[in-house]
């Protein structure tokens, strides 16, 4: 079965519109630096209400999943490749800011994107 670029592009956005419960241990915010050529990885830390969603530990509020949002990062992971990243964040790190596995495979898919937007020059965006 030969699966073209916009099979797959169909399948990405599909399976992006699941259900997935937010990690206790925080969120990262996923961004390029072009001229220093790294990617950058902010945590958050986050407590998760009785609702599921995602609340300032300091405030109660919740955090809203688009737009802009005010507050402080705990740690910002930096690297050249997601592998690198990877290896900061998951093995480096202890305790590790990352609880869940479906949240790891996550944030290893999207510093995968982000080296390639790096290295290809387009523009990056986090799922």
């Amino acid at each position: 079965m030969d699966l073209m670029v916009e099979d797959l592009a169909a399948i990405d956005e599909q399976l992006s519109g699941r259900h997935i419960d937010l990690d206790p241990s925080g969120y990262f915010i996923i961004y390029l630096d072009r001229e220093a050529k790294l990617i950058y990885a902010k945590h958050f830390t986050n407590v998760i209400d009785e609702r599921g969603l995602a609340v300032d530990p300091e405030t109660g509020k919740v955090i809203p999943a688009r737009g802009k949002v005010e507050r402080t990062h705990t740690t910002v992971f930096s690297a050249r490749t997601a592998k690198e990243l990877c290896v900061k964040i998951f093995e480096e790190t202890q305790p590790c800011p990352v609880s869940l596995l479906d949240h790891a495979a996550y944030l290893g898919r999207e510093f995968v994107r982000a080296e390639v937007a790096l290295v290809t020059g387009q523009e990056y965006v986090q799922d």
